[in-house]
């Protein structure tokens, strides 16, 4: 059953990147970003309150227990690594092909393989380290694909902002694990609470955002568009997030295959950007995926092995 989970955390996740793309484009990423995290709470706070009211009863999916404060303090952790994660990676997406940006950020499992061997000491075998090996040869051809559209990998600054939103998206996939196999948090509370603490930390970037806006030089400034694929966003990645972390639940669930599955959804985003974004060197782009999901699968196998 996790594993199915995981395969519609990823088909979402999908879906959550093309609503993504399509709402930054020529747009300004922090009020995307709030409004963002701002309606996936309000989709969450009825349940918070009606568990609290005794609406929701004990036993359902989504019954959200009250937890005691070091509960919300380790997810208000988490509202902050993710955040940190979003913001390098929306001003990256904005600014970068999604046939490229897609597959790099579908490395992050290999930096979660990486990150259990530099922190808990975990052992990779041949088949993961195969599949890290594959992962940088990607990565490299990856930077020529790239350079033949202008961009440079070692002086692009949003190539660099999107490198550290995978390796941030790579530790909170570790700190998950965490949270919800080692401490045992629920994984509804974990989900529910996490998008309030975001919009909180969020409103206070938006007045920041707002008043460095009010300082700025017209011809500087960054203009807000509303479009509807802005609340597709939020409402994708709701249901990403609840397959995802209902996934992690599972105690035979394992974390590099979840990863795995959820990466897959490079596909979803890959394929909308070369049918209608037409972006360019598709041929190119779609050989350097291919080695990503190898690596992916050498990673998947190497975790059941």
């Amino acid at each position: 059953m996790w594993f199915l989970m995981a395969l519609c955390s990823a088909l979402f996740l999908g879906f959550y990147d093309v609503a993504k793309k399509s709402s930054l484009r020529e747009n300004a990423v922090i009020p995307v970003l709030f409004l963002n995290t701002f309606v996936s709470s309000l989709l969450f706070l009825p349940v918070i309150i009606g568990s609290s009211q005794g609406y929701i009863s004990f036993d359902s999916l989504f019954y959200v227990p009250k937890g005691e404060i070091s509960w919300h303090g380790w997810v208000v952790l988490k509202a902050l690594l993710v955040l940190s994660s979003w913001i390098c990676g929306y001003f990256a997406i904005k600014h970068l092909p999604l046939t490229l940006a897609g597959p790099i950020n579908a490395t992050r499992p290999v930096m979660v393989v990486v990150g259990a061997l530099l922190i808990f000491g975990e052992r990779l075998n041949a088949w993961q380290w195969a599949g890290v090996v594959i992962a940088v040869i990607a990565f490299w051809l990856l930077s020529r694909s790239g350079k033949r559209e202008g961009i440079d990998f070692k002086h692009n600054l949003w190539i660099l902002l999107l490198v550290c939103a995978a390796i941030l998206g790579a530790c909170s996939g570790l700190y998950d694990k965490f949270l919800m196999g080692s401490i045992g948090l629920p994984a509804f509370f974990v989900q529910s609470w996490f998008n309030i603490y975001q919009t909180i930390v969020m409103l206070l970037l938006l007045c920041i955002w707002r008043w460095w806006q009010s300082r700025s030089d017209i011809s500087r400034r960054e203009i807000f568009k509303w479009r509807w694929s802005i609340l597709c966003i939020s409402l994708f990645l709701c249901i990403a997030d609840a397959c995802y972390f209902h996934a992690l639940a599972y105690n035979d669930a394992l974390i590099a295959v979840v990863s795995m599955t959820r990466r897959g959804s490079v596909l979803v985003s890959f394929a909308f950007g070369a049918l209608f974004l037409h972006e360019k060197g598709i041929g190119n782009k779609a050989f350097d995926l291919l080695l990503v999901l190898l690596s992916m699968l050498c990673l998947c196998i190497g975790a059941v092995a």
